[in-house]
């Protein structure tokens, strides 16, 4: 006889918990929860990456969504200028890439040894 999936049972707590969170006021509202999300994928990026001339636009970037949205979510402030501020960082951040003194990502691949 085959064992039965955990996939189900463990769905069904997740989102019970979810939902219990939820409607008890215990979780917070979900644009903030995306933003710590993204602000933390940001910082994430950057660690784990380094500083190089993708993670220097992608983690900083990442960290102003997160933001934009809280700051949309919570001070109610319009879309209009939140894209032209991350246009203007987005453009930044690219100037800063191409900059000499960030460097080019490393590849992962190790070079065979010399004999």
């Amino acid at each position: 006889m085959k064992n039965p999936s955990l996939t189900l049972p463990l769905v069904l707590i997740v989102a019970g918990a979810i939902w219990f969170l939820k409607t008890t006021d215990i979780l917070p509202a979900t644009a903030v929860l995306m933003a710590v999300g993204l602000g933390v994928a940001g910082a994430v990026v950057l660690l784990i990456d380094g500083i190089n001339k993708q993670s220097v636009i992608a983690g900083p970037m990442l960290m102003y969504i997160g933001a934009a949205i809280y700051v949309r979510s919570e001070y109610l402030l319009g879309y209009s200028p939140l894209i032209a501020l991350g246009m203007m960082l987005l453009g930044g951040l690219m100037l800063l890439s191409r900059s000499d003194l960030v460097p080019h990502k490393r590849s992962k691949i190790q070079p065979p040894a010399a004999k």
